[in-house]
């Protein structure tokens, strides 16, 4: 998302003016449909190394504890995805390509003399 929002922002929304939130939403809708397509092989993978779904009846997937553990698993799960698709900022610089510097104080010019005559 990171990147497919920088990205926008730099080629596309350059061009077409759009502000860096919009290209931060074109970035999410990239990222969303990636992840809905990349789903059934993340699931596939899953399955390779031994994690299976477990075998539940319906009436055990209506307990409470079985929705809790559901949404709180879906919730990590999204948690997780979302960090691990900041790592590209650790690579990312400013616009300008520099580091950004603190700000050093000006030096005073010296005093005005004023003179009577």
């Amino acid at each position: 998302m990171i990147v497919a929002g920088e990205y926008i922002d730099v080629t596309i929304g350059a061009a077409l003016g759009i502000s860096t939130m919009a290209a931060a939403a074109l970035g999410n809708l990239i990222s969303d449909v990636a992840g809905v397509g990349s789903a059934g092989y993340i699931e596939t993978l899953v399955s390779r190394i031994g994690i299976r779904t477990p075998d539940i009846t319906p009436a055990q997937s209506d307990l409470t504890s079985v929705r809790w553990a559901t949404g709180l698993g879906r919730a990590i799960g999204i948690s997780l995805g979302c960090i691990i698709g900041m790592l590209p900022l650790l690579f990312f610089r400013n616009k300008d390509g520099e580091e950004e510097e603190e700000e050093k104080p000006k030096p005073e010019s010296p005093p005005a003399s004023s003179s009577s005559v």
